[in-house]
């Protein structure tokens, strides 16, 4: 065996920056909070981003405890170096440490060409340096050591107008930014305001984009399209506060799962969409208050139409408890297979979820709003028809009478039922029509009586009414009969001999046809009897038409 005159050790390569960070972060919103995050772990009161998107350019500045120089090579340099194994889960202050594992950091290579970084302590010069993309690729071409890859010195003219009372903390220079961190400022603050909760929750920490402080303010056009919300164990946040206009009061739902949240839903699915962009807001996951996974639903999906509707935020901080790192290397997800994060999805697709589903659905009918159509409470035809009636009865609410309101929603349940109550008989009754028509059946003599009879009593009553027009689109005889004269008709047919009878059913079809016809409202006896002999009567219309063919 050959000897060695020393203990083997690792050798990393610079490639490892790509595989750790430069290539995984594809999110702006996750580069962003990364730099947010170290801010809040320094112990920063004031956290400021400028934006340059005429030169593509951005900055974030703090005013944390700063670093020495032994700190940052030490600490900011050294990859995996981590702030809890040196100092605890809490920052001097007493603040919850948000980084873990000392590789975020790697993120702000992510998104620029070139990033130049200096921080002081207090009473101190500026230390830091410049890493640039270019320079550190050609360095992992030649494969280089760490040890033989120096930062590049700062030009400290570049920061100029950052250093002014900059007493301590940290600033961030970005140059040559990626296209998709080129956004509006609105924008920006939104998913700040969305993405990282303490900048609204804690008031010793505020975060400024171009000097403009980012508030609930800029939550407010999803605040005011926000129409219910669950509280899952009794979540405390300033948000929560700010929905003033929803239509009912907070539904609180406890749960057994060791975990805060809120899940709402919006009054039009376009609500959820941040104005400008493809990014669709919706239900988050938070640990010590850093966002982890974006739009749980796509893991628990539904396929409901109310996830259309739905957004919130899920605070699960058992994930970063017990010091195991449960979060994918990209950093911008949760390992699948943790059973904490399991129990947690479990949890929320078994339990959560489907309570949600259906009171959405029960609240928005209960306001006269189309709600889940695979939600079994009502028929399909039914929310059909309550559609059609909601549609309809505006013409009468438009002024705000409550009482005409209050008129209109005891109609509401006997429309569902009358609506396509008359559906049913009209194409029921056309269809026998028709296939008369087309057989050539002929004709009964108390059939021919009773269009002698209406046939005269309609142009009379065309007369009193002043009408000239044509109100029938056919002039055709078998318009004037109606379900119980029809049946008789194809009864009578002695070339339908074996068919199942339809004049019984007919016969008890009528005075309740009747009712309907003339918008009568119905005894839920005579709904259920209508119903019945309807699904007769479609029984036998389809077994006569499949027979002749």
């Amino acid at each position: 065996m050959e000897e060695q005159n020393k203990p083997f050790q690792f050798e990393i390569s610079l490639s490892i920056l790509n595989h750790l960070g430069r290539n995984l972060y594809r999110n702006f919103i996750t580069v962003l909070g990364e730099a947010i995050s170290n801010s809040w772990d320094a112990d920063a009161e004031n956290v400021w981003i400028y934006i340059d998107k005429e030169n593509n350019n951005f900055v974030i500045k703090d005013d944390g405890i700063g670093m020495s120089a032994s700190d940052f090579q030490d600490k900011f340099l050294t990859v995996g170096y981590s702030k809890r194994k040196k100092g605890g889960m809490k920052s001097p202050s007493g603040r919850p440490f948000i980084g873990a594992k000392g590789i975020g950091k790697l993120a702000l290579l992510s998104c620029a060409g070139k990033i130049s970084i200096i921080s002081k302590i207090p009473d101190s010069s500026y230390v830091g340096g410049v890493i640039d993309n270019v320079g550190l690729d050609n360095a992992i071409k030649k494969e280089m050591k760490p040890d033989q890859y120096s930062l590049k010195e700062v030009n400290l003219k570049l920061f100029y107008l950052f250093t002014q009372e900059h007493k301590k903390g940290t600033i961030i220079y970005f140059e040559k930014t990626k296209e998709n961190v080129r956004n509006t400022i609105p924008y920006l603050k939104k998913l700040i305001a969305l993405y990282f909760r303490f900048s609204l929750i804690d008031k010793s920490f505020n975060i400024f984009v171009n000097d403009e402080k980012v508030t609930l303010d800029d939550l407010k056009d999803l605040s005011e399209s926000t129409e219910f919300l669950w509280n899952i164990n009794s979540l405390q946040d300033p948000y929560i506060e700010t929905l003033s206009v929803l239509e009912n009061e907070p539904i609180n739902i406890d749960s057994n799962l060791n975990m805060k949240g809120f899940i709402s839903t919006v009054k039009k699915p376009r609500d959820l969409k941040i104005s400008g962009t493809e990014e669709k807001i919706g239900i988050d996951l938070f640990v010590n208050g850093r966002l982890r996974e974006k739009d749980l639903l796509k893991h628990i999906p539904t396929a409901r139409i109310v996830e259309s509707y739905m957004y919130g935020q899920i605070h699960f901080d058992e994930l970063d408890a017990d010091g195991r790192d449960r979060f994918t290397s990209s950093r911008e997800g949760v390992v699948a297979s943790d059973n904490k994060y399991q129990i947690l999805l479990k949890g929320l697709k078994s339990i959560i979820i489907p309570r949600i589903l259906d009171e959405w659905d029960e609240l928005r009918l209960s306001r006269n709003k189309d709600g889940d159509d695979e939600n079994t409470r009502k028929t399909k035809e039914e929310r059909r028809a309550s559609s059609l009636y909601n549609l309809s009865s505006k013409d009468y609410t438009k002024e705000g009478n409550a009482e005409i309101k209050k008129w209109i929603k005891e109609l509401q349940l006997d429309a569902e039922f009358n609506i396509p109550a008359y559906v049913n008989c009209f194409l029921s009754e056309n269809i026998i029509r028709k296939y008369i028509k087309a057989r050539k059946v002929p004709l009964t003599a108390p059939a021919e009586t009773e269009i002698n009879e209406w046939k005269p009593r309609e142009q009379q009553r065309k007369s009193e009414a002043n009408i000239s027009f044509d109100i029938r689109e056919h002039d055709d005889d078998l318009s004037y009969l109606g379900m119980d004269s029809l049946a008789k008709v194809v009864d009578n047919n002695k070339h339908q001999q074996g068919t199942a009878s339809l004049v019984r059913d007919a016969i008890e079809f009528k005075p309740m046809r009747n009712a309907v016809g003339h918008t009568g409202l119905l005894t839920e006896i005579a709904k259920q009897r209508l119903t019945l002999v309807y699904e007769n009567i479609k029984g036998r219309l389809n077994t006569l038409l499949n027979q002749n063919k």
